[in-house]
């Protein structure tokens, strides 16, 4: 097998993993704080066993290091909010929502990366309302809430992927990724005690050690689906274009909706209408890519941060 074909592989098979996360969302008992919290410090731990994040930290400006904190802390609230979405309605409403994230950078990152602003970019936007409408009026009235919770995390996605492109050249990609996910940590850390004053739905204890079977859900989500797939994709997007890595991310929702079908059964909740809106979603999110030029793939480790959304951003 060709280096290429392999690596095409391999980036299915990350992606494939990625869409376990919001399986594993729906088995693990814990509410969206602490399973977050556990998600993010079990990665941290992991990353502050490889030296070469240490090497880049000591390296890091304080400047650089306050800029990067902060966008940890979006990261974090773009997973309080994905898992949130997935405690409010069901792990196919959480990976659909996930499809507006392009939609949003299109919109968002013109003004944070300093580019020039696209009207065919406005105009996917536009295209994908009636997705989005079909995809509100095939759910439940209960699970409109995780819709509005998991666009709003789609929001995070694009706003925290826009400003890593325009930070990324600046420090060692990996010192990014470990400095980031050890500041959102800190921030849900922060926030634990507020948390059930401002979203009780999403309100835990963090330091309470979760059920063994929780436990092995983490784990398999902190390493099987976050460190394994983040290593992979450094080897495999070195020798595919940004293209067709993100023609392949995006079908991080198909595999995710399609897992939740198998595994939860989750079709018996959803309405045809819904899935008519996630095709006129995925259209979309399909054509994204086609309206950028191909471009190399300097920083692939800044995916893991955000699961590989948004490559070619």
């Amino acid at each position: 097998m060709s280096p290429t074909a392999k690596a095409h592989w391999q980036i299915h098979l990350c992606v494939l993993l990625w869409g376990f996360t919001a399986i594993l969302g729906k088995l693990i008992t814990l509410p969206a704080l602490p399973l977050v919290w556990w998600r993010m410090g079990l990665v941290v731990l992991a990353l502050l066993l490889v030296p070469r994040v240490w090497r880049g930290l000591r390296a890091l400006p304080a400047r650089l290091l306050l800029a990067y904190a902060g966008i940890g802390v979006l990261v974090a609230l773009h997973w309080l909010t994905f898992y949130g979405a997935i405690k409010l309605a069901n792990a196919s409403v959480a990976a659909t929502c996930m499809a507006l994230a392009p939609v949003f950078v299109a919109l968002i990152e013109p003004k944070l990366a300093r580019r020039r602003f696209s009207i065919r970019e406005l105009a996917l936007g536009v295209l994908v309302l009636p997705g989005v409408a079909l995809v509100v009026g095939g759910v439940s009235a209960d699970m409109r809430t995780g819709i509005m919770v998991g666009a709003l995390s789609a929001l995070f996605v694009a706003v925290f992927g826009s400003l890593n492109k325009r930070l990324v050249d600046h420090a060692d990609p990996l010192t990014v990724t470990a400095v980031e996910l050890g500041a959102g940590t800190l921030a849900l850390t922060l926030l634990a005690p507020l948390m059930p004053l401002l979203f009780p739905v999403f309100a835990g204890p963090l330091l309470e050690l979760p059920s063994p079977g929780d436990a092995l859900w983490l784990l398999l989500l902190a390493g099987a689906c976050t460190l394994f797939p983040f290593a992979l994709s450094l080897v495999a997007l070195r020798h595919i274009s940004a293209f067709s890595a993100q023609m392949a991310v995006n079908l991080e929702p198909v595999y995710a909706i399609v897992l939740a079908m198998l595994l939860l059964g989750e079709q018996h909740e959803l309405a045809p209408m819904f899935y008519a809106g996630v095709a006129v979603l995925l259209a979309a999110v399909f054509a994204h890519p086609l309206l950028h030029p191909q471009r190399r793939i300097d920083h692939p480790e800044v995916l893991g941060t955000s699961e590989a959304k948004g490559i070619v951003e």
